[in-house]
């Protein structure tokens, strides 16, 4: 401190000044230890909630995956890869730390825990490293390449558990090149070497913290985002169809589209939809149309989140019309009724179910069958038939259509089934049955002969009732030469299940004697 001879007095104080400057030292020294010690408690606590955070994010993502398993699984093994990797590690970094802290009373007591030979004849031999030095080097390599192995090298996370883990070697502070293992251990206490370790275990939650909230919420953000692989866009109509004329009404909507998605069960108009038609994010649906008009869609779409059931209720419905199976094609002129008869009539309107469609006119009644009606004219020469109908949006539609109305023509006479000119012997002629018939008419009617008239050349006329030769009309036939022409006219005749309608008299046959 002073060169020169010194009395014993300057002796005594610059010695006094030595042991004061050491017992400082030492005080510093002590409380260096303690706040190491302090430091390994702080982040020991973290570590503890730490670990309840993944633990709870783990669980999240293994009921997504369950759940969810085309969404998620991919994610959920990556994650359990990572969770599994960093409990080996951490185990192996509390079997060091018990290791280095056999044999210490008091773990609390940090002041005694100044020792640097535990660690260093642990971890280092000579110049060099133990077996044990290496075996964790080697550890903390297979940790980090590990991690970056599962999460890819590209991922933003690579540079953070780069540095981390990082073994490289370092310079120490003089600027000189020193291994790592020798720069962050050698020559320090124990608890300092106790606190490191616990400081990495802290680095494997973070990183587990890190990859977790990344991949979960990756996903969400990926749920949450407007694009167009996550919204569709969805028209709602104000019905489920439009007449020509109408003013269209609707909305556009963005609906959120995942096809990974899948429900856990679908029930549409109560029967429960097959798992094998759950596609693309969604159900398809393959049965009837139905009846023409509206039909009403009801059910729900179940989906299990976090273990419970969300119902989602389907409430919608779609339009039938007829199926165009056949051409519209009528003759204007050829809108014609029958009286006498029942004239068959289909009755429609095209969008709107039968029950929904209205028909009148005068003779006009409903028949059996969807759109069937009978009309049977009344009197005069025309009739109007008025029809109407409610569309889904509750709005009638209407219109009318004129039908003439015309009789039954005059039918034909017939002898033997047979008209016009004939020829028989007159014998024949003498058992025949006289009738009338209605050739090329649409409606297949039966007429009932209720008299004639036969004029045979020379004789009188003879007026026979029914259909059948009485025994005046036979005598005059007898009379009758060979070439002789019978006539039989004025053939009357009434129409079997309508005696009231008037049929006209059929047309002559005449018959030429052999």
């Amino acid at each position: 401190m002073a060169s020169g001879k010194l009395s014993p007095r300057q002796k005594m104080i610059n010695l006094m000044y030595l042991v004061f400057i050491a017992m400082i030292a030492m005080q510093m020294s002590k409380q260096v230890l303690s706040a190491f010690g302090y430091m390994n408690e702080k982040l020991t606590d973290n570590n503890v909630l730490f670990q309840e955070s993944n633990l709870a994010k783990y669980e999240n993502l293994k009921t997504k995956a369950a759940e969810q398993p085309d969404k998620y699984a991919d994610k959920f093994a990556k994650v359990e890869k990572i969770k599994n990797l960093s409990e080996t590690f951490n185990a192996y970094i509390d079997s060091l730390s018990a290791k280095f802290l056999d044999g210490v009373k008091d773990v609390k007591d940090y002041e005694s825990m100044d020792k640097t030979s535990t660690v260093d004849e642990y971890f280092f031999v000579g110049d060099g490293l133990t077996k044990k030095g290496q075996e964790f080097i080697n550890h903390i390599r297979d940790y980090r390449e590990g991690v970056i192995q599962i999460i890819g090298e590209n991922s933003p996370l690579v540079a953070n558990i780069n540095k981390r883990f990082n073994t490289d070697t370092q310079k120490n502070r003089d600027g000189k090149d020193q291994a790592w293992l020798n720069n962050r251990y050698e020559g320090f206490p124990l608890i300092s070497t106790v606190t490191n370790l616990t400081s990495m275990k802290t680095d494997i939650k973070i990183t587990n913290a890190e990859i977790f909230n990344t991949i979960l919420g990756g996903q969400l953000e990926s749920d949450a985002g407007i694009s167009g692989n996550t919204y569709k866009t969805i028209l709602t109509t104000e019905k489920s169809a439009f007449f020509q004329g109408e003013n269209f009404k609707g909305k556009l909507v963005l609906g959120r589209y995942d096809a990974t998605l899948k429900p856990s069960e679908v029930i549409v108009n109560g029967k429960k939809i097959d798992k094998k038609y759950f596609k693309d994010g969604g159900v398809e649906l393959e049965f009837p149309a139905g009846a023409v008009g509206e039909v009403p869609v009801k059910g729900e779409f179940i989906f299990t989140q976090d273990g419970k059931d969300v119902v989602i209720p389907i409430e919608t419905s779609y339009a039938v019309i007829p199926k165009p199976n056949n051409a519209v094609i009528s003759a204007d002129k050829m809108n014609v009724v029958y009286m006498g008869v029942d004239n068959p009539m289909t009755i429609s309107i095209p969008g709107i179910s039968d029950n929904k469609v209205t028909a009148t006119g005068n003779g006009l009644s409903k028949a059996s069958g969807g759109g069937k009606y009978i009309m049977k004219p009344v009197s005069g020469k025309e009739v109007t038939i008025n029809v109407s109908g409610k569309l889904p949006d509750g709005t009638t539609v209407s219109t009318s259509q004129k039908f003439r109305i015309k009789g039954i023509p005059s039918p034909s006479g017939t002898v033997r089934k047979e008209v016009g000119y004939l020829k028989m012997q007159k014998q024949s002629l003498e058992k025949a049955t006289i009738g009338s018939t209605l050739p090329d008419f649409d409606f297949d009617l039966t007429l009932r002969t209720t008299g004639f008239t036969i004029k045979v050349p020379g004789q009188s006329a003879v007026v026979v009732s029914g259909n059948k030769m009485n025994a005046q009309a036979k005598k005059a036939i007898a009379k009758a030469r060979r070439g002789d022409v019978v006539t039989i006219f004025d053939i009357k005749s009434s129409l079997v299940g309508n005696s009231t309608y008037k049929i006209k008299p059929a047309s002559a046959v005449s018959v030429e004697i052999q």
